[in-house]
């Protein structure tokens, strides 16, 4: 529970799991959607994978992230 309390306290992050509760995008379709540099984005998606917030899923050399339900 406290890392998900830590995870939301960044505004970039909630904003993350929105884009990310109702489809399935790479980190480069949601760094597309911010002005911060991919590196910034995938340390965000740590935090919230960490956090169980969002699942990861490889399809060949992508990740694919997606909001996990059960934890939101």
């Amino acid at each position: 529970m406290q890392a998900a309390l830590h995870a939301i306290a960044e505004p970039r992050r909630r904003a993350i799991l929105r884009l990310v509760r109702e489809e399935e995008l790479s980190s480069g379709e949601i760094a597309s959607h911010f002005e911060v540099t991919g590196p910034a984005i995938s340390q965000h998606l740590r935090v919230l994978k960490e956090a169980e917030l969002v699942r990861e899923r490889r399809e060949g050399t992508r990740r694919l992230y997606s909001a996990r339900p059960e934890t939101l």
